[in-house]
């Protein structure tokens, strides 16, 4: 069988492994069950795509959403790997060709979605087919009370037993607790190879904003960043539909996404995003599970997400390339009392409220971080860091003060009036301003009206939205949102443990932080036209265009400017297949621009044979040893009767590397005359190589 460092270069078009995936790979492809936990954008898809490459049989892929599963299976097929999908968005046409491809052996990878797995022919069909590995992506959706649950999931470990086949299972967000409900529901308990891979993704750009104009702070965000294409993510549907007028309005290309849209429409965006350069999409969260758009530049919360998990998902589809990216998270008071709500109101039990409040509580920590994000989202995954240098407050540290004093001011306004009212109405106490509703219930009499007149009104919301964050105090639901205290305020209270909070500098977004271009000015004419050209054959072909090439390969195009098809080899991304379909395509968009001539001369058209060896050493021998067989193809006086050797043989010659006359005629295609003719000085080129 082949091997995964070949097949990564021939097929995927990759010089090497990124970090932690070979160890993966190497587990999987020995068949063990295996549990890899690696960030969004890290490589975890190879992880299994690979390995089924390496075994017999076929990959039995489960994934949760067809979009997902037809964008993998139109990558693959683009790169040369027989992959097919059977969804309930096939056409018949689709479906029978899926079945063909199983019945006559050709199919490796087969992707399916976990409802599947209820139809009582499924078993049947996957023993026949010689299903030899289960991979299973997004395991985390196999967590009850994950983000993402879904029901069926839960048969596959049962499928695992039928079939006793290894289980390999990957996720981009799983704490402890998840980890530990996948180890139970796909392996009995039975720990398999876990591999923690990191959580960070380094080209990420964290920051976070407390809301003043929200919709002001997303346009002027987004008009710093005009041309890129991002994800603006909303908490409710009407949120999706307004902001996004407002970004068209702006001048932006956009368009917007949420679960109530008619499935078509819905369609239809999805369809937008992965085709268009620059489009915004706003959306609620149902909006980019599916979505593998490598080259996304920025993704920003118009409210803040549920859980920690769902920003690092929701994040981590921004720079899926590689490429510098950037996120913006805005936040306020109303959020914090509205996901508080949602918890308290929910219908999970009380064990199951407190987690989620755990959970949301460590978002709003790193919200209200006061060093480093990146060590904070990191830390909560259970990884150490140092200070990144890409976020926020690694690019100005943030103003803290002792706010010891202050918060016992407010939670002793809070007590003193019952644990009943609203952050509006004690900040109207603290800072002395007598409304009629202060007045009526006489808490301009109490001990505390009128003491925090030393801090301003804006002051004293930073000071209760971070004691929200802190979870000092809750909205009480049965109240109507009124704070009541928290057991973690006591020691504040009662003077045994002090507490520092930022002072909020509250402005706009800044666009100080805007990612370079991916190239520089010089290559960008070059990068445009290279573009035009995916997009034309994108739209010949009806597939979205980084299927065709991801932007950081144009962009490594436009900045080498290959001169050959051996130079295109060596562009990351560019695999044998795709470089026999479009590497002199795009080969000749590059001498265009450099030569103002657009068209492809004869030598910069390969033989298939020699195609398959562009960009490794063995196609410069190759090209040695065509040079000495045309020039001995008479014999060496030129009078001799006409030989050849073809350019099969001459590959192989090329791979093998015999070191002697026998070995050379045992080659296929070299026989007695032929080794006459020429095997000397072909030893003597492959001497020399």
């Amino acid at each position: 069988m082949p091997e995964p460092h070949d097949l990564l270069a021939s097929i995927f078009g990759f010089p090497g492994f990124r970090p932690g995936q070979e160890e993966i790979v190497d587990a999987v492809r020995a068949g063990r069950n295996t549990l890899a936990i690696m960030p969004t954008g890290g490589g975890k898809s190879l992880c299994f795509q690979l390995p089924a490459l390496c075994r017999d049989g076929v990959t039995v892929v489960i994934s949760p959403l067809i979009a997902l599963m037809r964008d993998q299976v139109r990558s693959l097929r683009e790169a040369g790997v027989e992959a097919g999908a059977l969804t309930s968005g096939n056409t018949e046409a689709e479906t029978e060709a899926v079945f063909t491809a199983l019945d006559e052996g050709r199919m490796k990878l087969l992707y399916m979605a976990p409802e599947r797995l209820a139809s009582a022919a499924t078993l049947p069909m996957l023993r026949r087919i010689n299903t030899r590995l289960i991979a299973v992506d997004e395991a985390h959706c196999v967590s009850q009370w994950g983000h993402d649950f879904r029901p069926d999931y839960l048969r596959i470990g049962e499928l695992r037993r039928t079939l006793d086949v290894p289980l390999a299972a990957f996720t981009a967000t799983a704490d402890e607790e998840t980890r530990a409900e996948i180890v139970t529901r796909l392996f009995d308990g039975v720990a398999p190879d876990t591999f923690l891979r990191g959580f960070d993704r380094p080209n990420i750009h964290l920051a976070f904003a407390v809301k003043d104009n929200p919709r002001t702070q997303i346009l002027t965000f987004a008009a710093a960043r005009k041309g890129q294409s991002g994800i603006v993510y909303c908490g409710t549907r009407a949120k999706t539909e307004t902001l996004s007028q407002a970004l068209s309005q702006a001048g932006h290309s956009a368009c917007h996404y949420h679960g109530g849209m008619d499935p078509d429409e819905r369609r239809h965006v999805e369809t937008r995003f992965q085709r268009e350069d620059g489009l915004i999409v706003v959306a609620t969260i149902a909006f980019g599970m599916g979505i593998d758009k490598p080259d996304i530049r920025w993704v920003a919360h118009a409210d803040l997400p549920k859980s920690i998990e769902g920003y690092y998902q929701e994040i981590g589809r921004a720079g899926r390339d590689g490429a510098p990216a950037e996120t913006l998270t805005l936040y306020g008071q109303d959020d914090i009392r509205f996901r508080r709500q949602q918890i308290d109101e929910g219908i999970a039990p009380p064990d199951r409220k407190a987690a989620d409040h755990a959970r949301l509580n460590a978002l709003l920590g790193l919200a209200e971080a006061m060093g480093c994000r990146r060590q904070v989202l990191l830390g909560y995954f259970g990884e150490e860091a140092k200070p990144c240098g890409n976020c926020d407050l690694c690019d100005r540290p943030a103003d803290v003060f002792d706010a010891t004093d202050a918060v016992r001011k407010a939670l002793s306004a809070i007590l003193r009036t019952g644990e009943w009212f609203g952050a509006g109405h004690l900040i109207d106490i603290l800072t002395g301003n007598p409304t009629p509703k202060v007045r009526e219930r006489g808490h301009d009499q109490l001990p505390t009206f009128a003491v925090g007149r030393d801090l301003p009104k804006q002051a004293w919301g930073a000071v209760f939205r971070q004691m929200m964050g802190r979870d000092l105090v809750r909205p009480d639901p049965d109240r109507h949102g009124a704070l009541r205290m928290t057991d973690a305020a006591r020691p504040i209270l009662r003077g045994e443990e002090p507490i520092t909070l930022r002072r909020d500098t509250v402005e706009s977004a800044r666009p100080a932080n805007v990612v370079k271009a991916l190239v520089s000015d010089e290559d960008a004419p070059l990068l445009s036209a290279l573009k035009a050209k995916r997009r034309a054959l994108a739209e010949q072909a009806n597939v979205p265009a980084y299927v065709i090439f991801p932007d950081r390969t144009l962009a490594e195009m436009a900045e080498k400017r290959p001169r050959t098809l051996d130079d295109m080899a060596r562009i990351t991304g560019i695999g044998a297949k795709k470089l026999e379909s479009f590497g002199a395509i795009f080969l000749a968009v590059v001498k265009a621009a450099d030569q103002g001539n657009a068209a492809t001369r004869a030598e910069d058209q390969f033989h298939p044979a020699r195609l398959r060896l562009a960009g490794r050493p063995e196609g410069q021998v190759f090209d040695r040893l065509a040079d000495v067989q045309l020039e001995l193809s008479r014999g060496q006086d030129g009078t001799g009767k006409y030989l050849s050797v073809t350019h099969s043989t001459l590959k192989l010659i090329a791979e093998r590397r015999p070191s002697t006359l026998s070995e050379l005629q045992r080659i296929q295609g070299m026989g007695d005359q032929k080794v006459e003719r020429f095997g000397e000085a072909f030893l003597q080129v492959l001497r020399e190589a």
